[in-house]
């Protein structure tokens, strides 16, 4: 499954599923989708996707069930950097999130 994430303020961001459940139930979200987040509630989503990302420490690998042995770890950081910009961009522009 991938799930997208849009607003009118930042280009689409495409994530496989697992990831993007994980880090919307990090955001304090359901994790079902599609889903949407108000303009109003960006902010603080941002920050408990934050908080939680600090909690687990820079090193917390991101879920990757295909890794084969041998290929690099990816961290769950790594796999919200852009997630975080879109809600950042999406705050500051006062625009809502959805993803499908």
């Amino acid at each position: 499954m991938i799930v997208t994430f849009k607003t009118k303020a930042y280009p689409d961001i495409i994530m496989f599923g697992d990831v993007a459940r994980k880090l919307l139930r990090m955001m304090g979200q359901s994790g079902h989708v599609p889903g949407a987040c108000r303009a109003t509630n960006i902010g603080a989503a941002r920050n408990s996707l934050q908080a939680a990302l600090d909690e687990l420490g820079p090193e917390a690998e991101a879920p990757q069930p295909d890794r084969r042995e041998g290929e690099p770890k990816v961290t769950i950081h790594q796999r919200a950097f852009p997630l975080l910009e879109l809600l950042a961009a999406a705050e500051s522009g006062g625009r809502d999130v959805i993803w499908e």
